[in-house]
């Protein structure tokens, strides 16, 4: 049964233009997409030098957040489902809250107020991780951490060499209160985006049918 990550929920959340539907064109089109790797037996795998960043610096990002909040999460490796989702939380404060960490690519593209961190995409996200955590709260913590070298390449340094500012300007957090009714809609979209998988699933047998 088709189950969609926390991670790519933005893409099926977006509504759609007519009233009649239920799917967005561009939900359509991310499911048109999974529907043809799951005939085809392969995974897109989606890559940038911000994605990059974001993995090689996970570790120094925590320990960024620990460091100003005198805390001490460590990295969360569980990864949870229920009935319509899927996803792996960065950190699982128990009973408390899911953090979720955020390393932007430079200067130029850290949040530096709550209100500039505000994302649909990773606000969807969230509510996945509270929903199979089953937690009251989730955080967006952006965390401005050194560049790796190998990443900077040709851009300026100056805005990516971090460590000289202030610690706590360096970290925005952007809370979200669980919203039920919006899991609700989740499970709507879900269920819809699976009736649609199914209907493309179906139309290439058919059309490819010797």
């Amino acid at each position: 049964m088709l189950k969609i990550r926390c991670s790519s929920l933005s893409k099926i959340m977006t509504e759609p233009k007519s009233k009649s539907e239920t799917l967005s064109v561009g939900a359509k089109t991310y499911v048109e997409e999974l529907a043809k790797e799951f005939v085809y037996g392969f995974e897109r795998v989606v890559t940038s030098k911000e994605m990059e960043k974001g993995q090689l610096v996970e570790a120094h990002s925590i320990q960024l957040i620990n460091e100003v909040f005198f805390t001490s999460y460590t990295k969360n490796t569980e990864r949870r489902e229920n009935e319509w989702i899927t996803g792996e939380c960065d950190i699982y404060v128990p009973g408390r809250k899911i953090i979720d960490v955020k390393s932007p690519w430079s200067l130029a593209t850290f949040p530096a107020t709550m209100f500039a961190g505000q994302d649909k995409d990773y606000e969807w996200q969230l509510r996945g991780y509270c929903m199979l955590w089953d937690v009251p709260l989730g955080e967006i913590n952006y965390a401005m951490v050194n560049t790796p070298d190998e990443l900077i390449r040709f851009e300026d340094p100056g805005m990516h060499y971090v460590d000289h500012i202030d610690p706590s300007l360096r970290i925005t957090r952007v809370p979200y209160e669980r919203d039920r009714s919006l899991e609700d809609k989740i499970k709507e979209k879900v269920e819809a985006t699976r009736k649609y998988f199914n209907e493309i699933v179906e139309m290439i047998a058919v059309e490819h049918a010797a």
